[in-house]
């Protein structure tokens, strides 16, 4: 897996794509260059997360990009998702490698550099330092990791690296700038008056952390 997948990954929320619903959010910033999309909702059924799953995955396609599904290694297994985003508390990634096959996606949640050390022994394809600024959308965790929580993390491992928690066009270079190869956004996207130009903006951020960073990072 490459770092360029995830310079702009959109994970889905129901309640904040409002009435638009999720596949016309995600159909929009699709079409502004999104190439990951993480289908998340922890309130829906596995049956309708599968349904979900199934429609977005179609959608993808149409557009060369690539669907994960949060946490449930089964829905992504029945509805031929590209592969799973784990917590830590959720299957190994050894375990979800072996349900859905050695081709598939596997992203771990770490928060420390010993964490994202054993996602890599354990063959995720790339890891996600959780939490970096405050953001509504998870409210489970510690304080936020910070610049320096991206940095170290960015240390401990060579797996592409993609940053989530509060980012938005304005905090995206710095994010990039300290180490990771793109970012994660729900509310920035999901609840944007205008997706594809909220994308846009963040796929511009991106480019300019990656060129405050510099060709050897």
């Amino acid at each position: 897996m490459t770092g360029d997948l995830l310079a702009l990954y959109l994970v889905t929320d129901a309640a904040l794509a409002g009435e638009r619903g999720v596949i016309e959010v995600c159909r929009l910033a699709l079409r502004a260059g999104v190439r990951l999309v993480q289908l998340r909702d922890k309130q829906a059924s596995d049956a309708e997360l599968i349904v979900q799953a199934r429609a977005l995955r179609a959608l993808c396609r149409e557009h060369g990009a690539y669907l994960l599904v949060n946490d449930r290694v089964e829905v992504a297994a029945a509805a031929g998702a590209d592969g799973v985003h784990l917590g830590q508390g959720d299957a190994p990634p050894a375990r979800a490698r072996q349900r859905l096959g050695p081709d598939a996606i596997i992203g771990v949640s770490v928060r420390t550099p010993e964490e994202a050390r054993r996602a890599e022994r354990d063959g995720a394809d790339y890891i996600a330092a959780n939490l970096v600024f405050p953001t509504a959308t998870k409210t489970d965790l510690p304080g936020p990791l910070g610049l320096a929580g991206v940095r170290a993390l960015r240390d401990a491992s060579h797996l592409p690296l993609v940053a989530i928690g509060g980012i938005n066009a304005t905090n995206a270079a710095e994010v990039v700038a300290a180490g990771a190869d793109g970012v994660a956004v729900v509310s920035a996207v999901m609840a944007a008056p205008d997706p594809a130009a909220a994308c846009r903006g963040l796929l511009q951020a991106v480019r300019e952390g990656r060129r405050r960073r510099g060709p050897n990072p």
